[in-house]
């Protein structure tokens, strides 16, 4: 692997936050050129974006710890200090819930209409996902379970036994997600269709994935994301469905 991408001097370029800087821009410039497109002021996607990346991190820092190493609230000051027991592991769904929250936040405060921003922003955080999960590739993390057919990868950090290489299977049909949702878009047909749609489809992807991908905390027969994939694809079906509804009910008025 190669987590470090560049390194001068004392200065490293690491590849799994060279990805979500590369990840940041590519969103930056996609959701801004939708905004355009839409009438709005894309001057502020640049603020939202920053907002729910910094929320979705410490969402995914917060999530991470609560799950695989609790002791660290007992230090509240290590969980964000680089080192063995610092800022060294993060959960998506922690990014996905802390992301959503920053959301809402600037949504409340700004009185803009959540349901539209939302539709704009979900291609390309499917897209982002898609990037930054080359990083993790990189980075020899969130590897999959022992493989001995042919997309099998050693990872030397963990050992030296051919594995799934599950972040270049999220970051492929992340990429899939992604074309679907920017095609889809134009075609919706009410507000927040498609981050409900981004919504299903990210948490029945992940429910897949996840029997190929090395876990280290299950709750019963299910890894700790395939529950929580359970959770989001419910709210989310229910949310579908009542948004439908509602459409429905005023296109019949």
């Amino acid at each position: 692997m190669y987590p470090v991408l560049i390194k001068i001097g004392p200065v490293a370029v690491y590849s799994w936050g060279f990805m979500l800087a590369v990840a940041v821009i590519v969103a930056i410039i996609g959701a801004r050129a939708l905004m355009r497109k839409e009438g709005w002021d894309e001057e502020m996607v640049l603020d939202l974006v920053l907002v729910m990346v910094l929320a979705g991190l410490l969402g995914a820092r917060l999530l991470y710890v609560f799950i695989y190493e609790r002791e660290l609230f007992l230090k509240p000051l290590l969980i964000f200090l680089p080192g063995p027991n610092g800022f060294a592991g993060l959960v998506w769904y922690g990014a996905l819930f802390g992301g959503f929250l920053g959301l809402v936040i600037y949504v409340w405060k700004k009185r803009l209409p959540f349901w539209k921003l939302a539709d704009i922003f979900s291609p390309f955080a499917a897209l982002g996902y898609a990037i930054v999960r080359i990083g993790c590739f990189l980075a020899g993390c969130c590897y999959g379970k022992v493989c001995t057919s042919v997309p099998g990868v050693v990872f030397p950090l963990v050992d030296h036994l051919p594995r799934h290489p599950t972040q270049l299977y999220s970051s492929g049909i992340n990429m899939l997600i992604f074309l679907f949702l920017i095609w889809f878009y134009p075609r919706k047909k009410f507000p927040g269709q498609v981050f409900l749609l981004y919504l299903l489809l990210y948490s029945l992807y992940r429910f897949i994935l996840e029997f190929f991908r090395a876990n280290l905390v299950m709750y019963g027969p299910f890894s700790t994301s395939q529950t929580y994939s359970l959770i989001l694809f419910a709210l989310a079906a229910v949310l579908y469905y009542q948004q439908f509804r509602k459409h429905r009910k005023v296109k019949e008025e």
